[in-house]
């Protein structure tokens, strides 16, 4: 497998490339050379893998020689993923790496479980990461990766690591083209039944008091119950400050499981990044979605016909 890239785009910035493999020697034999070639140029070499996965890598190098850090705790959600990567990979910066190998495996997607925010991190990291010199491996097991998820990897990564080498992806598209518009996001299924509340142009009070007075009568953990509280009022905070009348706050309740939808009459955010990625402008209609993002158990964004929708699950 050789180590060379050519013609590849900014090479002091971030490189990100999938391997689609589908066997466990497969897996090794794209992992180790890609890892032991950058250990050997004195590079950080950076693995958050599931625990079987980390398992059998471990056992085919030295992991002395490896950062490991737990994938569950690297990807608990898009946001905090990236939040935390820039955060690693700065620290590797200060303590004088010139480029940084990393190998990252997002959660598996499973049926029931939301992959649509996984696909959209895939495609937003090709701008997240840029100001990085990162070299990043994404990993992903045909055997058990849906058909869907396949396509979404393809479309996400510029590059793809095989075991004979490295090699540009024809399927690649740009974060853009790839997110699309809001209206073209993809969506969830109605929830079922009635809301339990149905608010409209609540205020970021009314948002509060309404949701915590819910949530207190579930089995859902009061730290966070909290969050969810916190990030319905900073999103119906964003519509009513951002987006255009009316604004309506939707909530439905079971014993463990709460979701609430804002809607406003608007287009939503221009930017596509918007949620994923931290802005430093505090007026920005990013700040309140960025931090429902780091607490919510999954965040959607859509537009339907009555406007810029933000769906939130506690």
């Amino acid at each position: 497998m050789t180590d060379t890239l050519f013609g590849m785009r900014n090479p002091g910035g971030c490189l990100h490339e999938a391997a689609l493999y589908s066997s466990d020697d497969e897996f090794l034999d794209i992992l180790v050379p890609f890892l032991e070639a950058g250990i050997a140029l004195g590079e950080p070499a950076l693995v958050a893998l599931r625990p079987a996965h980390q398992k059998l890598l471990c056992g085919a190098m030295d992991p002395a020689k490896l950062t490991i850090i737990p994938a569950d705790e690297q990807y608990p959600r898009p946001a905090v993923a990236i939040r935390r990567s820039r955060e690693l990979f700065a620290g590797c910066l200060a303590e004088g790496a010139t480029r940084i190998r990393a190998v990252g495996e997002v959660p598996a997607p499973v049926p029931g479980e939301p992959w649509d925010w996984w696909a959209r991190y895939e495609a937003v990291v090709n701008h997240a990461y840029d100001d990085f010199p990162l070299w990043g491996l994404c990993p992903y097991d045909t055997r058990s990766t849906p058909e869907h998820a396949v396509a979404d990897v393809l479309c996400t990564h510029p590059w793809l690591a095989t075991r004979d080498g490295h090699v540009y992806n024809e399927d690649y598209r740009d974060p853009v083209s790839f997110l699309g518009s809001w209206r073209d996001a993809p969506r969830p299924e109605p929830e079922a039944g009635s809301p339990v509340a149905d608010l409209t142009d609540p205020s970021a009070g009314d948002a509060r008091q309404t949701v915590r007075t819910a949530l207190g009568s579930t089995a859902i953990d009061p730290t966070r119950a909290e969050d969810f509280v916190m990030a319905v009022s900073e999103v119906v905070t964003n519509a009513r400050v951002h987006g255009k009348p009316p604004v309506r706050l939707r909530l439905w309740c079971g014993a463990a499981r709460a979701v609430a939808t804002i809607t406003d009459g608007g287009d939503g955010p221009a930017d596509p990044f918007t949620g994923l990625v931290a802005t430093r402008d505090s007026r920005s209609a990013g700040v309140g979605l960025w931090l429902a993002h780091q607490t919510c158990r999954h965040v959607s964004m859509y537009q339907d016909d009555e406007g810029f929708v933000v769906r939130l699950v506690c």
